[in-house]
């Protein structure tokens, strides 16, 4: 994408504010700052996604923003520039059964601490998408709606998303008919037509509505990819 002086010198205006959590981290010392957001706390089927990234401080990516404001192109283009400017990310998968054994917040929070615990350097500040981790140990700071205030969510939140969508269009060539790829497991018109009439697979999450009404209470028997 070709960007005129004009558009740079927004875009450079627009980073420094995005960067502005990050530098009073900066300013107060710390060094490794990782942004982390998850993506599919609300579908109805398939993993929640967490990822954690650690910017360069001198990061620039023109357009970055959160990952919802992005078209899916631009998403796995910057997520493809991101993971090659990072100083380190990471990205993990819970699986739809281990958040019908626990619950969504537990699952979303056990993500993002593994993904923590992936990075290398480790982080020493965390700025996160409107979600505490308690009994960590790391100096952290929820933000809401932190995906589009802080640069380091933004990436967290584009590389989450990107992760997410290759898992659900795998999916969607296993269990044909649901259209996973369209709409990446949210309850859509379309979703809720095809789970009435093929009934919920392995990937639906049991405890979520419609599927435990579907489902009679009973459970499915057949594990999904991410199932341990």
């Amino acid at each position: 994408m070709v960007h005129s002086p004009l558009d740079l010198t927004e875009e450079k205006q627009r980073h420094r504010k995005l960067k502005k959590y990050e530098n009073r981290a900066y300013r107060d010392g710390f060094r490794h700052i990782a942004g982390l957001d998850e993506v599919g706390r609300g579908p109805i089927a398939g993993p929640v996604v967490a990822a954690a990234v650690i910017l360069p401080r001198n990061f620039f990516l023109p357009g970055v923003n959160d990952s919802k404001q992005v078209s899916p192109i631009r998403r796995r283009e910057m997520a493809a520039e991101i993971k090659h400017k990072a100083i380190a990310w990471s990205a993990v998968a819970i699986s739809s059964r281990q958040i019908d054994g626990r619950n969504i917040l537990q699952c979303t929070r056990e993500a993002m601490r593994i993904c923590i615990d992936e990075l290398s350097p480790r982080a020493d500040f965390l700025l996160i998408d409107a979600v505490n981790l308690p009994n960590l140990g790391i100096e952290q700071y929820s933000i809401i709606k932190g995906d589009s205030l802080s640069i380091s969510i933004a990436c967290a939140s584009i590389l989450a998303k990107v992760e997410r969508d290759a898992v659900m269009e795998s999916y969607d060539r296993l269990f044909p008919g649901y259209g996973f790829a369209q709409h990446k497991g949210y309850a859509t018109r379309e979703h809720c037509m095809a789970l009435e009439r093929l009934g919920p697979c392995s990937i639906h999450r049991c405890s979520f509505e419609p599927v435990k009404s579907l489902l009679g209470g009973q459970d499915l028997v057949q594990p999904g990819l991410f199932d341990n």
